[in-house]
């Protein structure tokens, strides 16, 4: 009885970290978000905690942009955190646990998006074509409990009702050097997420600022910390400065007050003079 009602507290911390249909898109995705709220449902929320900041640091990069899909990273997070908490394993377990248990549920939610979300969507179309706005909310949050929210919900909370067993026999299977392999695994993955992450980020511009950062905590031993404070300062700098000096040339008669802008949206460093 005691599992059955964690499985349904874990498939109710998945369903709320999909609720993007309902609050819009938030954070609430994110592993050291869905990962915590496993640790605090299995009775260990500082692991909780720690397994989520190894997983986003492995998942940092991934977003859905265009057509390319990430794995679900909400069941593989919470999944594989509640797995590893409950076989007493380390943090290395959880993530190799959360990866494939997040591809593979991906499949399932990508079925769900094409058999069951055209559904509502051609309805919410009627209903558009009709001037019925409250008919078009009511698909959209039917759309999304009925084609994401439940479907995740059922299956995390079958997974972990069926699977905890299967599991730690898996586990005990697995010779002890494969478990060492998994630890390092752990320190590669981070440094994948942060590179998918910078391969859409980085350009001629603002590469300098990279370079600068890994300076400071390769060579300089200054903390991550230490390095997002000298970032985000650097950062209010450089777009005080543009701001300033374009309220200089537009003059106190009037005029735009916006900092000078490249077009893609960082700071023209062709106008500026540093």
């Amino acid at each position: 009885m005691e599992q059955l009602g964690t499985a349904l507290l874990l498939a109710l911390a998945a369903m709320l970290a999909n609720g993007e249909y309902l609050f819009g898109s938030s954070m609430l995705s994110r592993p050291l978000v869905t990962c915590t709220l496993a640790g605090l449902i299995m009775g260990d929320v500082q692991m909780g905690i720690v397994m989520g900041a190894t997983l986003e640091l492995a998942f940092v990069g991934s977003f859905s942009i265009g057509a390319s899909i990430p794995p679900e990273i909400i069941s593989g997070s919470i999944l594989g955190t509640a797995f590893a908490i409950s076989t007493g394993e380390s943090t290395a377990v959880a993530l190799a646990l959360g990866i494939p248990i997040a591809s593979l549920i991906l499949v399932v939610k990508n079925l769900c998006f094409i058999f069951v979300l055209p559904y509502f969507v051609h309805k919410a179309d009627k209903y558009a074509l009709e001037g019925n706005s409250k008919g078009i909310s009511r698909m959209q949050l039917l759309g999304g409990f009925l084609s994401i929210n439940l479907p995740i919900g059922i299956i995390v909370a079958t997974s972990y009702l069926v699977g905890s067993p299967v599991i730690q026999n898996v586990l005990d299977a697995i010779p002890a050097f494969v478990i060492a392999g998994l630890g390092i695994a752990t320190g590669l993955l981070p440094a994948y997420g942060f590179a998918l992450l910078l391969k859409l980020m980085v350009n001629k511009k603002n590469a300098v600022f990279f370079v600068f950062g890994f300076a400071l905590a390769v060579y300089l031993k200054v903390p991550v910390t230490g390095v997002a404070i000298f970032g985000a300062c650097l950062a209010l700098i450089l777009t005080g400065y543009a701001t300033l000096k374009n309220n200089d040339h537009n003059g106190p008669s009037g005029g735009s007050r916006e900092p000078a802008l490249a077009n893609d949206g960082g700071i023209n460093y062709e106008d500026e003079e540093f």
